[in-house]
């Protein structure tokens, strides 16, 4: 696994707590409870309070985060604060008093930088003044890939813990899809690009037409776009009208087949990662991606841009793709050098267990450290 590194098992202290509490903003995202230990370690994360009544929590809410409040961190017990995600329209100064409110009580604080460069953003001048107040006031910092931690030592002169993403899929869709994968590939081979509600790090339109070609010059390619409604159907909350025509049009010529439909269960989006052969990032700026560890789980390649830091977080085929330029011909040779790969081996779950027990005895032994 790239961007593993070595734990260590800390020195038993009598004067420790046994268990350990951690606010973790948010608790009940998917990576943060694959980076729970499958076993009890003696952490525990407080669940994420409904922010519908801040009284009760629920295990699937968790926007807008309720704990990033400096009376929520006044008013509750908490031996760690990890932050993780659902930051973006806070204020530098309000994300500064969250810090101060955490420092006050005691407490060690983590952040776990996950985008360098925010993908729900247009322009990177608000996130670099919030990463600017996290990477000062956080205790300890974690990203997921060397070349992650890398730009956060060059930007900011800290030195980050690289952990791997862990799994995204559960283990026994993972095993079912595996089985399913052994049998072998069909006769045609499917590309796919997945335009979901369009956000503004993703310009599908971009990619498109070199997409089309280079599908079309494989035998038994298929070419298969998928986008929310609220993007592609006049009305939308989001309809973006040249990427609705273009695909229409597209499809009406036979150069691609088109599915609309709303926001698709877990269940649902697993079911289509694994139809794919191949999956498509079409994205102009970013970091890292879930999605991509999806698609390890499942065994579908990917193909992604040279934006970010996605080649460091696992096998990819690259091509160029930035906020600067599109280099067509690298898109072709991408998606010809996935078909001349052959049929994509998904992570085992063996693999992914240890992964996610490695990761969580790091987790558990930096937050002991911090207590």
């Amino acid at each position: 696994m790239t961007g593993l590194v070595q734990s260590t098992t800390p020195p038993t202290h009598p004067d420790r707590p046994s268990v350990l509490t951690v606010a973790s903003v948010p608790a009940s995202h998917v990576y943060v409870r694959h980076i729970a230990s499958e076993r009890a370690d003696g952490v525990v994360r407080l669940q994420d309070p409904d922010p519908d009544s801040p009284d009760r929590s629920t295990q699937e809410r968790w926007w807008p985060p309720v704990m990033l409040d400096t009376k929520w961190i006044e008013r509750h017990d908490f031996d760690v604060f990890h932050l993780q995600f659902g930051f973006d329209a806070w204020r530098p100064e309000d994300l500064r008093r969250i810090v101060d409110a955490v420092r006050a009580r005691g407490s060690g604080f983590v952040y776990t930088a996950h985008d360098l460069r925010n993908p729900h953003h247009r322009t990177r001048e608000l996130h670099d003044a919030q990463l600017a107040v996290l990477m000062e006031g956080a205790d300890a910092v974690l990203t997921l890939t060397p070349g992650a931690a890398a730009e956060i030592k060059r930007r900011w002169g800290r030195e980050a813990m690289v952990l791997p993403h862990p799994h995204v899929v559960d283990f026994e869709t993972m095993a079912q899809v595996a089985r399913i994968r052994a049998a072998g590939r069909g006769s045609s081979f499917r590309v796919g690009l997945h335009v979901k509600s369009l956000r503004p790090s993703m310009d599908p339109l971009a990619i498109l037409p070199s997409l089309v070609r280079a599908v079309s010059e494989l035998p038994g390619g298929v070419l298969q776009v998928n986008g929310h409604r609220d993007v592609l159907e006049p009305g939308g909350e989001r309809v973006d009208d040249a990427l609705a025509s273009y695909l229409h049009a597209a499809q009406r010529r036979g150069e691609l087949e088109l599915r609309v439909h709303d926001f698709l269960s877990d269940a649902q989006l697993w079911e289509y990662l694994s139809s794919l052969d191949v999956s498509v990032l079409p994205y102009r700026f970013g970091t890292h991606s879930g999605w991509l560890e999806a698609c390890r789980d499942l065994g579908t390649a990917v193909v992604a841009p040279t934006c970010g830091h996605y080649a460091d977080q696992g096998p990819v085929h690259s091509f160029g793709l930035d906020e600067d330029e599109f280099d067509e011909d690298s898109l072709v040779r991408a998606i010809h050098d996935a078909y001349d790969a052959g049929p994509t081996v998904p992570l085992t779950v063996e693999a992914r267990r240890r992964q996610r027990e490695h990761v969580a005895d790091a987790h558990a032994g930096l937050y002991r450290s911090l207590a």
